[in-house]
């Protein structure tokens, strides 16, 4: 049920993108989590893990099987026997012929054969466990699978909402220095200019044209990407609502790490380990008999599906096996030995995992600190702009340092745009290595 509502929602969603109504990074995430192709891929995994659970019940309920064979045959004992299950059998024509060579016997006979296992030294209810572990498993990473999917959706939909406000903020510095070469020319038809710093100045706006136009490409890539993660379409455009502030790196480390420890990923090796570990006891069982009934019915004529002789036969089978060339001892200790690997590769997983998260819970306080330095000297640059503007109407500065202190404002501009995004994904980031998801860090 959860899904089928979860589906629904994406399917809303869609219809609110075709609209043309403001994508949020929420909507995002969750579209990412429904239709990206590593998230599908991971839930049909599920469902095949599911399937063998399925699989592995059925092996403890009776099999039935139906065989029709046909056999002729002028075998002497053979044909006696064929010949009294077909119900045929003469006193009379065995006296008056040679039992030794009888004529060739037409046969068929009509099987239903049922088997049921009653005791396999716990194998089957073994690999019913196994099954079962492996299917939690596959479920836990299927969703893990998921989050990944909205972590790299969010991911593009951040780096689009930075190269489409990169892309404003070279227009607009663009429109400044546009404007700087205006008043420059007007300055040097008056003589006020050296023609020098004319030339400065188209240069740098012929640059701030070459930049647009290599950020619109750009634009158009990221937002190709974002339509790929989101199972969309590369052609698909979406307009996008503005990105909250990046929030602050409340918790401490530890909280973090211990968040970690029940990561779906390392759940799902902890359940894959515990499959493995139970592996010595199942090849275990090849020590202990095996029990199980049999129930046959037989119709046997002359004729294909011919019903004229019937029989039936149920029988008790029980089976050990004495001697397998010590085969059967080297899987039991191969899969002792499989299992301590097991337990050493979970082990170094788990504190990998919390080595990743020390990583990224790092990455995201110096992303946040450098947000506040670049908010800091992009005023000052602002700033400074404005100081050198009034001081280049006064006559007291050059064209060229103009130029220079917009560059200064425009490169801040960039500085705190890329600082800005960068806060907001390792925020992110941190929250999906530390087994939440990422739209636990995003403002309500």
């Amino acid at each position: 049920m959860r899904q089928v509502l979860l589906v629904g929602m994406a399917i809303l969603s869609v219809g609110r993108l075709v609209a043309a109504e403001p994508l949020s990074l929420r909507t995002a995430l969750e579209l990412a989590r429904q239709g990206a192709g590593e998230a599908l891929a991971g839930r049909e995994r599920a469902q095949a893990a599911a399937e063998r659970v399925r699989q592995a019940r059925g092996f403890q309920l009776p099999s039935v099987s139906l065989q029709e064979i046909f056999t002729r045959t002028d075998s002497p004992a053979e044909a006696f026997a064929l010949k009294l299950n077909q119900e045929r059998f003469s006193f009379a024509d065995f006296m008056t012929s040679d039992p030794n060579r009888p004529d060739p016997l037409d046969t068929a006979i009509t099987r239903v054969e049922a088997t049921i296992p009653l005791f396999t030294g716990g194998e089957l209810s073994g690999r019913i466990a196994q099954a079962e572990l492996a299917a939690q498993a596959a479920d836990r990473q299927a969703r893990w699978a998921a989050e990944q999917a909205a972590l790299a959706a969010g991911e593009a939909y951040v780096m689009v909402e930075q190269a489409r406000e990169y892309v404003a903020l070279l227009e607009k510095a663009r429109e400044t220095v546009a404007a700087h070469v205006a008043l420059a020319e007007a300055y040097a038809e008056q003589g006020m200019l050296v023609r020098s710093e004319l030339l400065r100045a188209q240069v740098e706006l012929s640059r701030l044209d070459d930049l647009v136009t290599e950020a619109r490409g750009r634009t158009r890539v990221a937002e190709a990407n974002l339509a790929f993660r989101l199972g969309q379409a590369q052609g698909s455009q979406w307009e996008l609502e503005p990105l909250p502030p990046p929030a602050a790196v409340t918790d401490t480390f530890e909280a973090w790490a211990a968040a970690a420890d029940s990561r779906l990923d390392l759940l799902a090796a902890r359940d894959l380990l515990s499959a493995g570990e139970r592996e010595e006891r199942v090849r275990k069982a090849a020590y202990l008999p095996k029990v199980g009934m049999v129930a046959r019915a037989d119709w046997v004529d002359d004729t294909l599906f011919g019903t004229h002789g019937s029989s039936t036969a149920i029988m008790a089978v029980a089976s050990i096996n004495l001697f397998a060339g010590g085969s059967d001892r080297a899987a039991v200790a191969a899969a002792r030995h499989e299992a301590r690997a097991g337990r050493e590769d979970v082990k170094r997983f788990a504190e990998g995992v919390r080595l990743e998260v020390r990583q990224t819970y790092e990455e995201a306080v110096t992303a946040r600190q450098r947000h506040a330095t670049a908010r800091q000297a992009l005023a000052a640059a602002r700033e400074a702009e404005r100081i050198t503007g009034e001081r280049f109407r006064s006559g007291v500065v050059k064209m060229l340092d103009l130029l220079d202190v917009a560059t200064a404002r425009r490169e801040s501009e960039t500085r705190e745009l890329v600082a800005r995004a960068e806060a907001q994904l390792a925020l992110m980031r941190l929250a999906v290595r530390a087994g939440r998801t990422a739209d636990s860090v995003l403002p309500d």
